[in-house]
């Protein structure tokens, strides 16, 4: 399994926002919703239609994301396409392996 080499950018673990703000603009709907851990951003999965989180990424280049569905935890890296563990509370748990 590939390492992260960007683990030391996780700046936000936890958001209140529950819904694609990008979406809600454009009047469209999302599947799932991903937060970015560096800068906050709420943005909706790439089985989404607008796929805004991946559209993030590619803009502003913060590497890392977490799901924020009910029961996921599991944290995404974009440049090292690596999932390299867990958001327990704020605490990064790796996934055994």
């Amino acid at each position: 399994m590939e390492l992260c080499t960007h683990l030391n950018q996780i700046s936000i673990t936890t958001t209140e926002t529950h819904v694609c703000p990008e979406c809600v603009k454009l009047g469209d709907r999302w599947v799932h919703l991903r937060l970015c851990l560096e800068c906050g951003h709420v943005g909706c999965c790439d089985s989404s239609k607008n796929k805004h989180a991946t559209k993030h990424f590619h803009r502003w280049k913060h590497p890392l994301i977490r799901s924020i569905e009910p029961g996921e935890a599991w944290v995404w890296c974009y440049v090292d396409e690596t999932e390299p563990g867990e958001l327990i509370g704020d605490k990064l748990v790796p996934l055994a392996g």
